[in-house]
């Protein structure tokens, strides 16, 4: 029979209770055992609705209170000196002081899950670093899971991708790959643990096969995996997902272990191949069903794409299951009262998707469901020709596009002396990237204002409010470039999207980012433009409030459609231009409402990046094409900025200069400015802001800290284009912290500016 499966399961609960526990944990609001028990209800939860859906192999060990790569540094003892971890009890604190750090140890770095909007805690090496078995989490959650009757499949991070994910922090130049020995050691260790409890299978997630692999790469994925098929008594699922395997299906299929798993989405033109190569006793597990997306899986199509495999290996060698684990899709659809019905029947969440790959792996053995095949293919015809999606006004629009639309006046010297003219202000200016603390008192004017309680008045009254406190404060403290503060904002794209046609929300549709971070990604299902200005009122209602120059604050076109559910049916690029007309429009607006920096936020710009470098060239074309077209519209003498979360620079610099923007800011701070090296190599000629406050942390970092990461930053670059910010939006922090942050922020430019003109 063929065998459903999964390869993870979203672990923040139907209504966050995760975030809602973790957080209070934090706070000192609920105690370990308490933490504990949510953990274990929403495991014994996951495992009951994946066996209720009829799931045969179902994962253990996808849960994590944080992220599962710190998780697997925390089990095999990677833990930084200077965290103080005695070596022997390896407990939940360990691995939240390194996500979040303390007061005497920075947060280590955090950065995207390959090309997704979920994050990592990235793995540190140094020469000292060594591996041991240094938890248990990975066998107790099997036992966990087996005395509720469920033999599941557990998994883990896998040795080479864990090696490639992590970086040298010491300065030295190891070679991080040659940690692998000790590695593999201990994931056969793990391995013959799970064996003796009597797990039958071990999935080990190996998305590194969609990218471009070297030699050492190569070498510790055949030393991993030669090891590893020696373990008696359990049969390893290396599992890759994310793309195509491309030159790497020979060694992929070459691996002497039980089962293969390939992304049937991104990959579906070489399940036949991979199928082909495999061994008589190897299993093939094809993730037909999209993990990463909210649309119903056309169930005809996948089916005429599993059948030539069954018929070639037999179903007793064939698993179907998800492209990747479900964590990257909201949970259910059975709350959803927000869509309507027509948009619902386009559809799949996580339990949904569980229920379409049961049903696929029934129809290879002949087993189909002749009624949900029926309404499935209605859902498809359905939604193909629904006149909401397609919008000809729109696509009129970008076909007129032309070559002057994707140019400012004047190449960046001219502009830059006529916005110094225009702004006089000092060395090392200070701003923030945006949004101030998002407080219960802010939350609780939105909802009752969303349900009716509080009348668009006195909404408006308390928006002003808000607006007025933020204006002064930042006059108080001394800042140069003032910001408004986004408190009518829930999102930095959810907000933008409810107030453009194409987009559609969710009322429970939350994914995981990072941490207690969860999202609610918009679904872009049409065709998009933006019937009305979006942001002026209060960019506006802010500049009259002050003398000193006023940010509008602007989510960029390729943000907008990566951090959300993008629509299938034509190319991402498409729908990109699309978005970037409607920003342009609000770009317009701002500067004819009197702002003279607008800043178009493009975090997900490195994100978006195709993992196999032979597709980054039109990526990159498009892409900082859409913003350019974004910022096009406007005089030499308004300041462009844009602001890019966590990312590896180096090898896409010539691309963020292509984007033009007067000014970027960056998150440096946890990197020690580390980051700041490809716009150094480079000789990126604008100006730049490297963040000198982690906002990621809850710590206050004194004025010494911050003037240490300036002085590094000024060795490097001029101090006329250097600006002086945060890492990124302040809106999950608390005022307790970030108004000493900001104040030792804006003492440190002033400090510098003293000494320099000393």
């Amino acid at each position: 029979m063929t065998i459903s499966q999964n390869l993870g399961f979203p672990r923040i609960g139907e209504r966050r209770e995760l975030k809602k526990a973790t957080e209070a944990y934090w706070k000192g609001n609920l105690d370990y055992a308490g933490l504990e028990a949510t953990g274990a209800e929403l495991r014994r939860a996951n495992w009951a609705k994946q066996k209720a859906a009829g799931i045969d192999l179902i994962p253990s060990n996808d849960f994590s209170f944080y992220d599962q790569v710190l998780g697997l540094s925390c089990l095999i003892g990677n833990v930084p000196e200077r965290f103080g971890w005695d070596g022997t009890d390896m407990n939940i604190d360990v691995a939240f002081d390194m996500a979040r750090g303390t007061d005497g140890a920075i947060a280590c770095e955090m950065t995207k899950w390959f090309d997704t909007n979920y994050h990592y805690i990235v793995p540190e090496f140094t020469r000292a670093t060594s591996f041991h078995l240094a938890g248990s989490k990975i066998v107790d959650e099997f036992l966990e899971a087996k005395a509720q009757g469920i033999v599941t499949k557990p998994v883990i991070v896998g040795p080479a991708t864990y090696l490639t994910l992590g970086k040298v922090t010491d300065g030295s130049d190891m070679d991080k790959f040659a940690l692998a020995d000790e590695l593999i050691a201990v994931y056969v260790q793990i391995a013959t643990q799970l064996a003796a409890e009597g797990a039958e299978w071990l999935q080990v997630d190996e998305p590194i096969f969609s990218l471009d692999l070297n030699d050492a790469q190569r070498e510790v994925i055949g030393k991993a995996y030669d090891a590893l098929s020696r373990v008696r008594g359990i049969r390893i699922l290396v599992a890759n997902y994310f793309g195509e395997l491309a030159d790497n299906m020979e060694l992929f299929t070459s691996l002497p272990v039980g089962g293969l798993h390939v992304d049937g989405v991104r990959g579906v033109a070489e399940i036949a191949a991979v199928a082909a190569r495999l061994s008589d006793e190897q299993t093939l597990s094809v993730g037909i069903v999209d993990g990463r997306n909210i649309w119903k899986t056309d169930l005809q199509r996948a089916m005429a794409a599993l059948q030539p495999v069954h018929d070639q290996i037999g179903g007793h060698r064939l698993m179907v299951g998800p492209s990747c684990s479900l964590l990257h899709s909201p949970v259910t659809l059975r709350s959803e009262r927000k869509l309507d019905d027509e948009l619902l029947n386009w559809l799949a969440f996580a339990e949904e998707k569980l229920d379409e790959i049961v049903f696929l792996a029934h129809a290879m053995d002949s087993r189909v469901d002749k009624e949900k095949l029926a309404a499935n293919t209605a859902a498809m015809a359905d939604r193909a020709q629904s006149v909401r999606i397609h919008d000809k006004t729109v696509q009129q629009r970008t076909a007129g596009v032309t070559d002057a639309d994707y140019k400012r006046l004047s190449a960046y010297p001219e502009r830059a002396a006529r916005q110094h003219a225009k702004l006089e202000l000092p060395v090392f200016p200070t701003t923030t990237i945006g949004s101030f603390p998002q407080t219960g008192e802010v939350r609780a004017a939105r909802a009752a204002h969303k349900r009716g309680d509080l009348s668009d008045a006195d909404y408006d009254a308390f928006l002003e409010a808000q607006i007025a406190d933020a204006v002064k404060m930042q006059e108080d403290m001394g800042f140069d470039m003032l910001v408004h503060g986004e408190f009518e904002r829930n999102d930095m794209v959810e907000y933008f999207g409810e107030q453009l046609k194409g987009y559609a929300f969710t009322k429970f549709g939350w994914v995981q980012s990072y941490g207690s971070r969860y999202v609610k990604p918009p679904i872009i299902f049409g065709d998009v433009s933006r019937p009305q200005a979006m942001t002026v009122k209060w960019s506006k209602y802010a500049q009259s409030l002050t003398d000193k120059p006023m940010k509008g604050m602007l989510t960029g076109p390729v943000t907008m459609v990566q951090w959300a559910f993008v629509r299938d049916d034509q190319p991402r690029a498409e729908t990109v231009k699309q978005v970037a007309l409607a920003i342009r429009d609000e770009v317009v607006d701002l500067e004819a409402a009197g702002l003279a920096a607008i800043q178009v936020d493009e975090a997900a710009f490195r994100e978006g990046l195709p993992l196999r470098r032979s597709a980054w060239a039109e990526y990159l074309a498009w892409a900082t094409a859409a913003f350019r077209l974004t910022a096009g519209g406007v005089a030499d003498d308004t300041q462009v900025h844009t602001h890019m979360c966590y990312s590896e620079f180096n090898d896409i610099i010539e691309a963020i200069a292509a984007m033009d923007a007067d000014c970027i800011s960056i998150e440096t701070s946890r990197s020690q400015m580390e980051l700041l090296d490809a716009f150094v190599k480079f000789d990126y000629p604008n100006e730049i802001g490297p963040g000198v406050y982690d906002i990621h942390s809850p710590r206050v970092p004194a004025k010494a800290e911050m003037i240490d990461l300036l002085k590094k930053a000024t060795e490097v670059l001029p101090p006329e284009r250097i600006w002086v910010n945060p890492d990124c939006g302040l809106k999950t922090r608390g005022w307790a912290e970030v108004k000493p942050a900001l104040e030792h922020m804006v003492d440190a430019a002033r400090t510098l500016r003293q000494a320099r003109a000393a």
